[in-house]
Parts: structure tokens; C-alpha cells; sequence
């Protein structure tokens, strides 16, 4: 089934995949400008803020993994804001609640995306800070035509932006409507964030570095932290069905850079996979990967099957659970051993015939797992819905997230995952055009788990771009929306692309299949035993196999599952790009 809705891209000169197309132009640009792989990834970063609010925004977060041409060395940015100082389990116990709300200003963490694009031109972009952020600032201000995913959302939480976000309906609800797809949709009042940015920048001098250290520190320290601050202390109405105010202060905001990590790796198939640390589900990936490698070749998998969708559900299924058990920022995760081939070969030795119904963590080193108690059964007092990207006018609201790749004639390449900040998190700050996240709803509210909450911890975000090695030298970047589908739909990817042989759009464009038979990392935290959600156009027979099986299964529509992007380097040097045909919307550029 090598079907294809478009070729894969090749040149030498560069080459962009992004979520939308505008960014991927917009990154373009930046490249025929003489910048780099840096410079264009930031821009499309901005770029993205403004015509996928509902996907991302500044007052998001961004997981990155690079590669430099003078060090290919992978390295991680973390650009995953933490849980701000007054953030405590006992905080939100006081309020009567035993889960953090799915979305308003309670359940935000501070921004982390804008500092870690300005980290990232600072450390390795070439070209001034304005001529990056030019087109966002142009799109932000002049408009740009908004797609119809965008006017859906608003038009979802309508009744909650009347009655209780009266700032995000001024400025989602212009005329009292939603906007229609198409239309030319402005947002001036983040325009003008941007342009102060660059004009603070601007009085630093002529040098780069010092405009980007100074517009992030106007960003930390002026007029962005102090909106924030002011507005957070406002009660708004959240998922819990009720009002409370933010947590994030103008402190918070100020006392948080993003940073450089060294990544987690597998070597695998002739290949270095490189993911982030276990502050995020990166290793999960990973984790997968190297079971699979236990249970035979995986060039041998036939992966459109219904052996080879068991076996990667059920692979999926115990990797997830060791996420559950062992992943989370300030926990003593024990990754080495969770990526050895021995702890592997004892995964392995659990996938059977058939489906399993369980949350199944390992006891790497001898350690004993311990789960939440929503895991284990146990009442937490909400009503289950699933589901992601969904949003309900009542408040529960789920966004997506994006995904930029680039890679230049040099040999640099990035792979970043925006997201958070969705125009659905939290009420608009109206003075800065955006609203912040809702990520702190990742944690935990119970003591002595691997992702309990704490201050200045970061949530486990669900945010998880890959970076591939062959002998050292980056050969593919690549990564999807999809919240805990991330890294499912990427293993099919890479095992279609590293181990299949199939070229890149290939790969995307094959049929996708995911599973929810873990705690969702989104409220309300459900389960759902046994699921299976595939493309129909696997057909009935590998269905009704899957069912014989005991999978739960759910037919999805023939092209709805999987949002990658990717690009990459042939031996010869060709560069390559493609990106997913599903919702037509994501693009690939390059010459």
C-alpha cells in the first residue's frame, strides 16, 4: 500500500515542513535570505503563534532537538515553562479538587515558548531579530486568512467566551461571530507585542546578541510579565466548572530561561534516534523501538497487517505504562536501564497473542512502580471524556499542537513541536494579544509520584520532536501533533521510513493506528482499556482479526490519524521533505 498524495520534495538548497503553510513559506523566506536552519525554524515558530492560535501561542512551550553543521552533536532546547511558586498540591486541594483543570488560568505553567526562539537565534541563528519576526508581525497585523479549524473552536466555546472570557470573545468574537473560514483575521494587539519586542532589542545596539538578550529580557522583566501578572490575580471560570484566578506571577515569568539538554538516544536499526529527556514522553518512543528490535527485524513487519497493529499497539501499551510509572521532571528515572536491551527483552517476553486489558509498568533495577490513583481504578470525581483535540463549551477545552522541521544547505537541522497557549486554554490577556497554556494539567495531584506536582517543576508534556543520526550524521527530522498519539504515530513512521525503506511521504501517508489504553495526560485523565483507534482503510478483515484479538476497536476516518512532518538527507547529500496530506493544511517547501 505505497500509495502517495504528493512526492516527496528533494533539493539541495533547503527544505522546510511545518503544520500550515504560511509558516513553511515564511521559513522559506528566511533561507532564501541567507539564514539559517535556526533562524527559519524560529520564524515559522512565530509564524505558527498567529495562524494556528488554536494550536499554539506565545504563552505556550516548545521542546526542540538541533544539530549544528559545525557539531552534529544532537542537543535539546526545553522551552517547557514550569509550575509557578504558588503551584502546590495543597494549593489545589484547598480548592476542592483532586484533578487540575483542563483549562482557565489555574492550569497554566509559565511561558516557555518565546524565550526558547530567542534562545535559540541568540545561540545559533545568523540574521537580526526584526527580519525573523517580520512575517508574524505582518501576518499578526495585516491578517492572514484564517483556516476553518480556527472559526470551529471559537464557535465550540462561544457560550463560555460570552459569559465568562469576556476578553478572548473581543477578540475572537468579532461582530459576535466566529471568524469564517478564510477570512482575513488580525490581531493587532500581538502585532504591537512583537514590535516592542524588536524595538526594545533595537536600543541594545546594533549587535544581534545583545538585541535578543534584550528582548528577552523585556519579555521576562517588562511590560509581557507585568500583564500577566495583573491579569492572573483575575478569577475566570475553568474546566472544574468554576472561577479561580492564575498562579503565574510577574516572578515566575521572570525567573524562567529556557535551557539546553543533552538528548535520550537509541541506537537502533543502523540508526541514532535521539528524543528529549524523560521530562517529556521522547523515551517512550524509544522504548518502543527497542522491544520491537526484541521481537525480530522490524524491517519484516508488514505494517498494514493486523499482526503488525497488535504488535505496536501492545508494544505502545508497556512502554506508556513505564511513562506512567517513571517518567516526570525531578523524578530518578531510571532511563538507562528502561533503553537497555536486557529490560527490553523482559517488555518483549509480555506482548502475546492477545490484547491486554492492564496498566503494566516494568520494575527496572528492582524498583517497584507506583501509578496514580486514577490508574488503579480509584473514583478522582470527574466525568470521563476522551479525546484529542476536542473542545465543550462547558469549559473542557483541549488544543493541539504544531510541528516545524528544517534543515539547510549547511547541514543544520532542528526539529521543534509548539504548542500550548491555545486560544481555548485561557482568557485573552488583551494587551498582549495571547493567552497563556493550560500544560500544568500534566501533573499530578498526589504525593510520590514520578510527575507529582511541585513548583518549578516542568509538567510531562506530551511535546516530542525527533532527531535521527547514521554514523553520526543527521539524516532526518520529524515529528507530529497528536498529544499522547505523538509518538505512536511516529513509530510508524520511522519504522515505514528507517526500517521499511519507504521515502518519506510514503511513510506519512500509510495508514495510522493509535491506542488510549493508558492514562490520557490531558484532563480528565481517562483510560480507556483495550482501544484501538485505526484508519478504516486497513480494511475489514484486519479489523475483524484485531477484534478476534480482543482490541476494542475504533474505525476512524480512512485519512484522520497522524500529522507529521519531516525532513531529511539522502547519502548523497539530497535534501528531502514531506508533510501530511490530512486536513490539508500542512505543507512542505524547498528547492
Amino acid at each position: 500500500m505505497n500509495f502517495t498524495t504528493r512526492p516527496t520534495l528533494r533539493g539541495t538548497f533547503g527544505m522546510v515542513s511545518s503544520t500550515h503553510w504560511l509558516a513553511s513559506q515564511s521559513a522559506m523566506r528566511i533561507l532564501e535570505l541567507g539564514g539559517n536552519a535556526f533562524d527559519a525554524a524560529a520564524c515559522a515558530g512565530f509564524v505558527l503563534h498567529v495562524v494556528e492560535p488554536h494550536l499554539n501561542g506565545p504563552g505556550g512551550e516548545v521542546p526542540a532537538i538541533i544539530a549544528t553543521a559545525e557539531d552534529p552533536t544532537p542537543r535539546v532546547l526545553s522551552g517547557q515553562g514550569v509550575a509557578p511558586a504558588g503551584a502546590t498540591i495543597e494549593h489545589f486541594r484547598s480548592l476542592g479538587l483532586s484533578l487540575i483543570p483542563g483549562s482557565g488560568p489555574l492550569a497554566a505553567a509559565v511561558p516557555g515558548a518565546v524565550d526558547a526562539w530567542l534562545l535559540l537565534l541568540r545561540d545559533h541563528g545568523s540574521l537580526p531579530l526584526r527580519t525573523v519576526l517580520e512575517p508574524a508581525i505582518g501576518y499578526a497585523r495585516n491578517g492572514h486568512p484564517v483556516v476553518g479549524r480556527v472559526g470551529d473552536t471559537v464557535r465550540t466555546v462561544q457560550e463560555l467566551f460570552t459569559e465568562h472570557w469576556p476578553t478572548s470573545a473581543a477578540l475572537w468574537l468579532q461582530g459576535g461571530k466566529a471568524p469564517e473560514t478564510n477570512a482575513l483575521f488580525k490581531n493587532p494587539a500581538y502585532a504591537d507585542t512583537l514590535e516592542r519586542l524588536v524595538v526594545a532589542g533595537e536600543a541594545a545596539g546594533a549587535d544581534r546578541v545583545a538585541q535578543i538578550e534584550r528582548a528577552r529580557s523585556t519579555w521576562r522583566e517588562g511590560f509581557v510579565a507585568e500583564a500577566i501578572d495583573e491579569f492572573m490575580r483575575q478569577p475566570h471560570r475553568d474546566s472544574s466548572g468554576k472561577d479561580h484566578a492564575g498562579l503565574v506571577t510577574g516572578d515566575d515569568v521572570a525567573g524562567f530561561e529556557a535551557s539546553w539538554e543533552e538528548p535520550a538516544t537509541l541506537d537502533w536499526h543502523g540508526h541514532t534516534v535521539a528524543k528529549t529527556g524523560a521530562w517529556g514522553q521522547g523515551p517512550a518512543l524509544l522504548q518502543s523501538l527497542a522491544v520491537l528490535a526484541e521481537l525480530g527485524d522490524p524491517a519484516d513487519l508488514d505494517l498494514i497487517s493486523a499482526e503488525a497493529v497488535h504488535t505496536t499497539v501492545e508494544v505502545t501499551k508497556l512502554s506508556y505504562a513505564d511513562r506512567e510509572a517513571w517518567y516526570g521532571d525531578g523524578a530518578e528515572t531510571p532511563l538507562k536501564t528502561l533503553l537497555s536491551p536486557a529490560y527490553a527483552r523482559t517488555r518483549a517476553a509480555l506482548v502475546g497473542e492477545t490484547a491486554s486489558l492492564d496498566l503494566r509498568p516494568g520494575a527496572p533495577d528492582g524498583r517497584t512502580p507506583t501509578l496514580p490513583s486514577l490508574a488503579l481504578g480509584n473514583d478522582v470525581g470527574v466525568d470521563a471524556t476522551v479525546g484529542e483535540p476536542t473542545v465543550a463549551p462547558e469549559g473542557v477545552t483541549r488544543g493541539d499542537t504544531c510541528h516545524v522541521d528544517v534543515i539547510d544547505q549547511w547541514g543544520n537541522v532542528v526539529s521543534a513541536t509548539p504548542s500550548g497557549g491555545w486560544l481555548q486554554s485561557s482568557p485573552t490577556i488583551p494587551e498582549l494579544g495571547f493567552c497563556l497554556g493550560s500544560r500544568l494539567q500534566m501533573f499530578w495531584l498526589e504525593e510520590g509520584l514520578a510527575s507529582s506536582l511541585a513548583p518549578g517543576r516542568r509538567p510531562r508534556t506530551t511535546l516530542t520532536p525527533t532527531l535521527v543520526l547514521r554514523d553520526g550524521v543527521p539524516v532526518l527530522a520529524c515529528g507530529s501533533p497528536g498529544g499522547d498519539q505523538q509518538d505512536q504515530w511516529q513509530l510508524l513512521f520511522l519504522l515505514r521510513n528507517l526500517a521499511g525503506g519507504q521515502d518519506l511521504q510514503e511513510a506519512i501517508d500509510a495508514p495510522a493506528w493509535h491506542t488510549t489504553g493508558f492514562p490520557s495526560s490531558f484532563y480528565p485523565r481517562a483510560m480507556e482499556p483495550g482501544s484501538l483507534v485505526m484508519e478504516s482503510r486497513l480494511g475489514t478483515a484486519v479489523r475483524d482479526e484485531l477484534v478476534r484479538r480482543g482490541h476494542v476497536v475504533t474505525d476512524a476516518d480512512a485519512w484522520s490519524l497522524g500529522r507529521l512532518c519531516a525532513v531529511g538527507r539522502e547519502p548523497d547529500g539530497v535534501l528531502t521533505a514531506a508533510a501530511n496530506p490530512r486536513g490539508m493544511q500542512g505543507y512542505a517547501t524547498g528547492r
